[in-house]
């Protein structure tokens, strides 16, 4: 799924995990740049797009990466899906910004208060099962589920369950060969973050 990029315009993994993160920055500070965007924008867009980072990341309208890192059209290829579940569809969606969009930065972005970590939770520890297409969602999150103390007060158990549920994911992207063959290479990484809605930061999980 993941490739090394070649574009001789490409960002280095460190100059992208940068970017994302002074972007972040100007985000809380108030200071970012989105705002009217000129037409000749537009025309250049209209040649291609050559984002520097890859976000997989919740549905939740809470959490818009765009608007979290700052990032003006064409700078980010973001992947949504209720949970940040992998599927085929999201794999194939990944291999593709890799492959064609070459972008070194992959990141895995769970938020607090996750709707569809709380559903599996309801069905792990009570056996609530939800309306049967979400119900396929929430079996995408399950196994992340397993080592968690279910003696734990719901919030901490919430918490610990949507970290849980990007690393998770995170597994479940390197489990092919390819994958890790080519990040061994250095040269393209994939990083877990965990969104906080109240405060609107972004926490990078164990970088690298």
């Amino acid at each position: 799924m993941l490739s090394h990029p070649t574009d001789e315009h490409a960002l280095s993994v460190d100059q992208a995990l940068r970017r994302l993160k002074e972007s972040h920055k100007r985000f809380l500070q108030g200071t970012g740049h989105f705002s009217k965007i000129k037409k000749e924008i537009f025309a250049d867009l209209a040649k291609g797009q050559r984002p520097y980072a890859t976000i997989l990341t919740c549905s939740d309208s809470r959490v818009p990466p765009e608007l979290i890192f700052d990032a003006g059209l064409g700078e980010l290829f973001v992947i949504r899906v209720a949970g940040n579940v992998l599927s085929p569809e999201v794999s194939g969606s990944m291999q593709y910004a890799n492959a064609h969009l070459k972008t070194p930065l992959f990141v895995v972005l769970g938020h607090e208060g996750c709707g569809a970590v709380h559903a599996a939770l309801e069905t792990r520890l009570h056996g609530v099962q939800q309306l049967s297409l979400i119900q396929a969602l929430v079996d995408g999150i399950l196994p992340a589920l397993d080592s968690l103390d279910p003696q734990l007060p719901m919030r901490e158990l919430l918490s610990k369950a949507v970290e849980a549920n990007v690393r998770w994911t995170m597994h479940r992207i390197l489990e092919s060969v390819e994958d890790k063959a080519r990040l061994a290479e250095g040269r393209v990484k994939l990083f877990g973050a965990i969104y906080e809605i109240e405060s609107g930061k972004v926490r990078f999980l164990d970088e690298g």
